[in-house]
């Protein structure tokens, strides 16, 4: 294995990782309490049953591929598919962000963030898919 092709490898898990970890922490942040993750961060007061419901089911969603990316940070066989589904998945969200934005107008901050880091998200894991990766 060259010197370049373990530094792809490494790139491609260091963005699984870092992908698994940001999304589970946020999928627990709002899914364990989904009042006070309202109340705090985004100065929602009220949120009936059917939004904390829908919360803790998108948590367990976000887990799922949380740990699928996990996967295939670890497993090479899995590794470019976790990839795709990080695009797939950031792409995604930003592009419901972004119809969000024009049709409701500015959400919080911290969601507008969320809709800059998903957007970065997409050129980097393209780019890291087209690098040659160890055998």
């Amino acid at each position: 294995m060259n010197t370049s092709t373990a530094m792809n490898t490494r790139l491609r898990q260091s963005l699984l990782f870092l992908a698994s970890f940001t999304v589970a922490a946020i999928a627990l942040g709002y899914g364990v309490s989904p009042r006070w993750f309202a109340q705090t961060l985004l100065g929602v007061n009220e949120l009936d049953v059917n939004f904390t419901h829908i919360l803790r089911a998108v948590m367990g969603l976000y887990l799922g591929l949380a740990t699928f990316w996990l996967v295939g940070a670890f497993n090479k066989q899995y590794r470019n598919v976790a990839l795709v589904i990080l695009m797939i998945f950031s792409g995604g969200l930003v592009l419901g962000r972004i119809l969000s934005f024009l049709v409701d107008g500015q959400p919080s901050l911290l969601l507008q963030f969320y809709a800059g880091i998903e957007l970065a998200v997409l050129p980097v894991a393209f780019w890291l898919l087209q690098l040659r990766e160890a055998e």
